[in-house]
């Protein structure tokens, strides 16, 4: 795995609107140009996304600064 992963994209939360039941790809290699989703720039890198369902429709907090230990939730790790 290339130890200059992940890339900080950013040092604030990401506002997602999640649709109950459908499935998102969170980037943890801060490499998309679709933050705080994966576009697939991880190729090659050795890291994936975290896939995930979403459990209800809602308006939740995605990490961006790929610290948080509860992702792709944001924990306020990039204070």
């Amino acid at each position: 795995m290339n130890m200059e992963l992940p890339k900080r994209a950013g040092n604030r939360s990401l506002a997602v609107e999640l649709e109950e039941g459908k499935n998102y790809a969170w980037c943890t290699c801060g490499l998309s140009e679709k933050q705080p989703l994966c576009d697939g720039k991880h190729r090659g890198t050795g890291m994936s996304p975290n896939v995930f369902t979403a459990e209800k429709t809602e308006t939740r907090n995605l990490c961006a600064c790929k610290l948080t230990n509860n992702g792709p939730f944001c924990d306020g790790s990039h204070k």
